[in-house]
Order: C-alpha cells, then sequence, then structure tokens
C-alpha cells in the first residue's frame, strides 16, 4: 500500500480507533524521528498534494536514517508582482491583504494557511514551519499600488495567512517597511500576531494610532505554557502576548483579544480565562474562531494529537465533527469560521456571555479612510496620455 493511500485511511480513520489510525501514519513512513523535528509543531512532513511523486521513509538497512540532518529554517526570496491581495469572501471584514512571507517559522499545528504550500512543491507539513519565503519587495511594490491613479484606501489586513511577525522579521523587517509606507501614505490598517515582536514597532503604530489608523489584533490561544510550547512551538509564549497587548494598550494602540482557534476538549475551556487576562492587559476588543482542519491540516493535527493526547483523540475529534456536519471540515461560508449545531452554539453563547460582562467588544471599529495621501508615485509607470 502506498503512502497516499495509507495517509488517507489515517486521515478519515473512526474517531474511536487511535490506535488504527496511528499505526497507519507510523507504518507508511510518514512520521519524522523526533530529533530531526525538535523544536517544530508538525510531525509528518508529507508530499503536496499537487505533486506527482509521492515521498515514504523507510530504513534499509545501512542505518542512512540517522544520517538524515534536521530541519533548519531555510528562507528564500520571492518576487511577486504585486504586494496586496484581493479576496471577495463574505465571513472576513476585509477585501484585501498582505503577506510579507509565505510558511510560518512558529510551526502552530493547526495552521489553516498550512496547505498554500503545496502551491510551491512543498509539504505543508515540515515544510511550511522550514523553508520560507520572503517578499523583501513588498514595500516597494506597496507604494506603487498605492500610487496608482484611482486607488481606493481601505483596511489592509496583515497577518490573515501566516505572521508578519515571526522570528525571521527579525532580520529581513520587511513588516517594518510596510509600515511605514503605510504610515506616510495614512492608510489603515489591521494587523493579527501571535508575536511580541510587535512591540519593536510601537513608535510607527502609535502614531497611526492617534489618528485612528490601525488596530492590532494578539491571538492567545491558552494560558497552559505546556500546550502552547507544545501546539505553537515558536511562537511567543502567552505571558508575552499579554505583555504585548499591555504595551500597545499604555501607547494609545487599540488592541483586540483574539481566542482563535477554539479547540475542543482541549482549550475551550479556556475561553472566560483567556479574554480575562486579554481585558486586564487592556483589551477593548474580542474574537474568536472555532478550529479548521482544511485539506492536509486535518491529518496534520490528528497525527499531533495522537502523539500528545492520545487520551482525548476520540472526544476532540467527536465534537469537531459535531460542528462540521459529521466531516473534519465544512468549507461553506458563514459556517466554516463558527461552526454549526449545538456545541457550536454553546460556545457562542460563552464568548457572548463573557464579553458582555468585561465590556469586551465583538465588532471592529471603524479605521479612518479619509486621510489617504497617496505616495509620490515614483516608480510607477506613466500611463499614456
Amino acid at each position: 500500500m502506498n503512502e497516499q493511500s495509507l495517509a488517507g485511511q489515517a486521515a478519515f480513520a473512526p474517531a474511536n480507533t487511535p490506535d488504527i489510525a496511528n499505526a497507519l501514519i507510523a507504518d507508511a513512513g510518514l512520521r519524522v524521528d523526533v530529533e530531526r523535528r525538535r523544536g517544530r509543531g508538525a510531525g509528518l512532513n508529507p508530499s503536496g498534494r499537487f505533486e506527482a511523486r509521492q515521498r515514504e521513509t523507510f530504513d534499509d538497512g545501512w542505518q542512512t536514517l540517522e544520517e538524515l540532518p534536521p530541519f533548519k529554517t531555510e528562507v528564500q526570496v520571492e518576487k511577486p508582482r504585486t504586494a496586496i491581495t484581493r479576496n471577495e469572501s463574505p465571513d472576513i471584514p476585509f477585501d484585501r491583504s498582505i503577506n510579507p512571507y509565505r510558511g510560518c517559522e512558529h510551526g502552530c499545528i493547526y495552521c489553516f494557511a498550512r496547505p498554500t504550500h503545496a502551491y510551491m512543491g512543498l509539504s505543508p507539513g515540515l515544510d511550511f514551519e522550514a523553508k520560507l519565503f520572503a517578499k523583501p519587495d513588498a514595500a516597494k511594490l506597496l507604494e506603487r499600488e498605492l500610487a496608482k491613479p484611482g486607488y481606493k484606501p481601505r483596511v489592509i489586513a496583515i497577518g490573515t495567512n501566516t505572521d508578519p511577525y515571526q522570528p525571521i522579521e527579525k532580520e529581513w523587517r520587511i513588516m517594518r517597511q510596510i509600515l511605514e509606507v503605510l504610515n506616510r501614505a495614512n492608510h489603515p490598517v489591521a494587523i493579527v500576531t501571535k508575536s511580541a515582536l510587535v512591540m519593536r514597532d510601537i513608535d510607527i503604530l502609535k502614531d497611526m494610532a492617534a489618528k485612528n489608523l490601525v488596530r492590532v489584533g494578539l491571538s492567545v490561544t491558552t494560558l497552559d505554557r505546556k500546550l502552547a510550547r507544545t501546539m505553537e512551538p515558536r511562537a511567543a509564549t502567552p505571558p508575552r502576548r499579554l505583555e504585548a497587548i499591555q504595551a500597545l494598550s499604555e501607547a494609545g494602540i487599540r488592541t483586540s483579544i483574539m481566542v482563535a482557534p477554539i479547540i475542543p476538549a482541549l482549550n475551550d475551556h479556556e475561553i472566560e480565562r483567556i479574554l480575562d487576562a486579554g481585558k486586564a492587559a487592556g483589551a477593548l476588543e474580542a474574537s474568536y474562531v472555532i478550529l479548521r482542519l482544511p485539506l492536509e491540516v486535518s491529518p496534520l493535527f490528528r497525527d499531533w494529537l495522537l502523539q500528545h493526547y492520545p487520551d482525548r483523540y476520540r472526544h476532540v475529534m467527536s465534537l469537531v465533527r459535531s460542528m462540521r456536519g459529521g466531516k473534519d471540515y465544512d468549507a461553506e461560508f458563514g459556517k466554516r469560521m463558527k461552526g454549526a449545531g449545538p456545541y457550536a452554539w454553546q460556545i457562542s453563547r460563552r464568548f457572548e456571555m463573557a464579553t458582555r460582562r468585561l465590556d469586551l467588544t465583538r465588532r471592529n471599529i471603524a479605521l479612518r479612510d479619509d486621510l489617504f495621501v497617496p505616495p509620490d508615485g515614483s516608480g510607477v509607470q506613466l500611463s499614456l496620455l
């Protein structure tokens, strides 16, 4: 039996048979040795779904497995034609976004962006965390796009796919360059991150906040250091994220506490505690997202759950399916973010009651777009008269 068929069986094995799913994954040679992936989130590195060949690790008897190098972070330069990505999704409150990087070193096992690495011929597993792409020209491209005749400013979202403040931002500083462009143009921006590195840019964000041009959302999935370390190995610790909320708030920057994702029977019991901590740190807004398991994320998350919380496997996946129409994931608009059914309703009610008690608004306060000043257009090709 080949790797692909085994992986498929493991992905859709009945929730009450974790031992079978575990055996299928292990026997297929899909799992990467712990020493090679230390400090990473995923335990698997299957080939991307568009690849003609599927990879399988096996012992050939020559101890070659012991010679395989550990996964190290590699960064390649990507040269996109545009900086702004457009979308028409009715589930999200923005129509444009910027992604300074492709792939994310944080290694969050539940990341819904993992499947996008398959478009690069790479694995949504460990490759997504270790083989990254940086877009050093993003700020220049953005400036040109903002200078085009007829451009109409709307809030640009950053951090909706991969984290703009992941560790490699310390060296590449692409996010800071983007903020400098947006600040000069008085362009509104909404940022989402799990990193305390956002505090580095308080000087820019403070200027923008004074003109109501920015809001920042910090995603806090758990207050349990052990769970966070396992689930989000290279993201900032929960206390550091709360520290970032406090620092941003004290600087006059509007902040939001995001419980995203909520994972049934794993971190759902922490909803109220996380919101309490966020409010105490100075957050003014709050939001949540239910766990999403599209495409390759499902087998990756299942394997992680089997490795770290095997006793909860059946319960977690049963509750996930109860919110997704009996499936691991339902991509239907209106349901994919919040889920459906009694359990999803219960989560919604708990969140509503907690935010009301804490006076945390669940609606994003509108940012200004009437202050926009187009860049001078240097480098933009002149239109023909």
